[in-house]
C-alpha cells in the first residue's frame, strides 16, 4: 500500500502545509526516505498552463504607434506648462519653444493614435460618449480638447506671417485658449499611465501606483529636454530645471517600481524592454550632465545635446514599458502566479 501523508498534513496544489517535524510524505510501493528503497519525498508543485499557452491575450497595439503615442502626449501637457511659466517670467523666446514644440507633439500624437486605429472615423466613434470610468475615453476628450487650444496658442507666436484678418481673430482666440490649454495639460502628461495601468496587463496593472506619477516625470524631462534644445540659452534655466528634476524623479520611481513588484518587474530585467531602460538610465544621466555643463559654460550646443539626451530617455522609458507590458502578457506565469499569492488561504 502506497504511504500518505502524516497525519494533519494539510495537502495542497502548491506542496504540503503544516507537516510534523520530521516527517515526510512519501510516494512509492512501499513508502521508504532512502532513494532506491521504494520511495521518494514529493516534489514541490511547479506552475503550469494549459500547452504553456498565454492566459490573458497580449496587446495587439503597434509599439511605434501606442509607445510614440505614450512618449508624444506627455510632451505636449509638459510643454504646455512650461509654454505658461516662460509666459509669466517673460521669457518670450522660451514660450514660443515651448508652444511649438507642445502644438507638434500634440498633432503627431493624434497622428499616430489614429493610425494604430486603422480608420480616422474610429477615433470620431471615440469622441461619441463619455465615460468617466474609462481613462481611455477620458483621455480622448483631453488630447482632442488640448489639441485645438495649443494649436491657436503656436499661430499667436507666429501671427505674423498669417494674413490680417485671420492674425487678428487668432489673437483674440489667444488668452482664453492659452488658459485653457494650461488647465488641460498635466492631466494630459499623467493620463497615459493610468490608462495601461487600467488593463489586465500584468507588468502594468501591477505597477498601477507609480505609473501616472512615472509617466508625469518623464513626459516633464521630454518637455524640458527638447524646450531647452529649441530655446536660448539665456532663457533656457526653467526648461533645464524641470527637465532635470523630471528626469530624477523618472529614475526614482522606476526603482520604485522595481522594488515593488518583485517577480512582476522580471519583464522590465530582460529582453527588449531591459536594453531599452538600461538605455534610457544612460541618456538620463547623460541628459543632466551636458544640461549642467550648458549651464555653467553658457553653451547652447550643450544645451542641444543634453536636451535631446532627456527626450531620448523619455521615449526609451514609454517604449521599454510597453514592451514589458508585452512580455508579461505572452508569460502565463505573470498572471496566475501572483493570483495564487494573493489568493486567501483555504481554511483548515
Amino acid at each position: 500500500m502506497t504511504a500518505g501523508p502524516p497525519s494533519g498534513t494539510e495537502v495542497r496544489r502548491d506542496g504540503l502545509h503544516r507537516v510534523a517535524p520530521g516527517r515526510d510524505a512519501l510516494i512509492g510501493s512501499r513508502g521508504g526516505r532512502r532513494p532506491g528503497r521504494g520511495g521518494e519525498v514529493v516534489p514541490p508543485a511547479e506552475f503550469r498552463s494549459y500547452y504553456g499557452r498565454a492566459v490573458i491575450k497580449p496587446p495587439v497595439w503597434k509599439a511605434h504607434n501606442i509607445a510614440g503615442y505614450l512618449f508624444l502626449g506627455g510632451a505636449a501637457g509638459g510643454a504646455t506648462l512650461l509654454a505658461a511659466g516662460a509666459d509669466l517670467t517673460g521669457r518670450p523666446d522660451m514660450r514660443r519653444a515651448a508652444r511649438l514644440v507642445s502644438a507638434g507633439a500634440t498633432g503627431l500624437s493624434l497622428a499616430v493614435l489614429i493610425a494604430d486605429l486603422g480608420k480616422p472615423e474610429r477615433f470620431v466613434h471615440m469622441l461619441r460618449v463619455v465615460k468617466p470610468t474609462s481613462p481611455m475615453s477620458i483621455g480622448t476628450w483631453l488630447l482632442s480638447g488640448l489639441s485645438p487650444l495649443v494649436a491657436v496658442a503656436a499661430l499667436d507666436e507666429v501671427s505674423g506671417l498669417l494674413p490680417r484678418r485671420w492674425a487678428d481673430l487668432v489673437g483674440r482666440l489667444a488668452r482664453p485658449s492659452r488658459l485653457a490649454a494650461t488647465a488641460i495639460a498635466p492631466a494630459v502628461t499623467t493620463y497615459t499611465g493610468a490608462l495601461i495601468a487600467n488593463t489586465a496587463v500584468p507588468a502594468w496593472h501591477g505597477a498601477y501606483r507609480e505609473l501616472p506619477y512615472l509617466f508625469g516625470a518623464s513626459a516633464l524631462a521630454a518637455a524640458g529636454g527638447l524646450v531647452a534644445a529649441a530655446s536660448p540659452t539665456s532663457e533656457a534655466a526653467p526648461a533645464r530645471i524641470a527637465g532635470i528634476a523630471g528626469s530624477v524623479a523618472a529614475q526614482l520611481l522606476d526603482r520604485a517600481v522595481h522594488r515593488r513588484l518583485g517577480m512582476l518587474a522580471e519583464p522590465l530585467t530582460k529582453g527588449r524592454s531591459g536594453r531599452l531602460l538600461r538605455a534610457s538610465r544612460w541618456c538620463a544621466g547623460a541628459g543632466i550632465a551636458l544640461l549642467t555643463a550648458s549651464a555653467v559654460r553658457r553653451s547652447r550646443t550643450l544645451g542641444v545635446a543634453g536636451g535631446l539626451a532627456l527626450a531620448a530617455e523619455s521615449a526609451l522609458t514609454k517604449f521599454g514599458y510597453f514592451h514589458a507590458g508585452t512580455a508579461s502578457a505572452a508569460d502565463p506565469k505573470y498572471t496566475v502566479v501572483p493570483q495564487r499569492e494573493h489568493a486567501p488561504a483555504t481554511p483548515a
